[in-house]
């Protein structure tokens, strides 16, 4: 199915991405992309977002069990139906997967995008979190879309 193989893309992406950042920086480094907007840092954060829960490894890995269970679920019974809500829960599967998988493998969450939203410096995040942005961003897409249907 399409949708399985958008979240194996963005999982590969992702652990690419981190791959990289380990290879080539050291924790700590930065390095200015876009000066004042944009930074390569390299970053490690052992629990979620903004560092929540740090060293919480048995949380974590409960939770994304159960997420991945529901989500999974849902690409099964209605998702692979729908194509804006099977992306949707593609990119919440892929970027799941992709933090998890740092998790398990690494003990920690290699963070690496830094942006500077006007002067706000903006907590250093990796492309898992971003599609899972994109991912529970195109679903309440969806759910506006189909409760506007279900009043018509």
């Amino acid at each position: 199915m399409i949708y399985y193989l958008v979240a194996l893309a963005v999982l590969l992406l992702d652990q690419l991405s981190k791959w990289m950042v380990i290879r080539n920086m050291n924790v700590g480094e930065s390095i200015s992309i876009i000066p004042n907007v944009f930074y390569l840092t390299s970053l490690r954060n052992t629990g979620a977002a903004w560092n929540i829960l740090e060293g919480q490894f048995v949380f974590f890995f409960i939770i994304t069990a159960v997420v991945l269970s529901v989500v999974i679920y849902y690409m099964q019974k209605v998702g692979r139906k729908q194509p804006l809500l099977g992306t949707a829960l593609a990119f919440i599967i892929g970027g799941t997967l992709g933090n998890f998988s740092d998790r398990l493998f690494r003990g920690e969450v290699v963070d690496f995008i830094h942006v500077y939203i006007v002067h706000y410096n903006y907590p250093v995040f990796n492309l898992a979190d971003s599609s899972l942005f994109i991912g529970v961003l195109l679903l309440i897409i969806y759910l506006i879309i189909d409760g506007r249907k279900g009043k018509k």
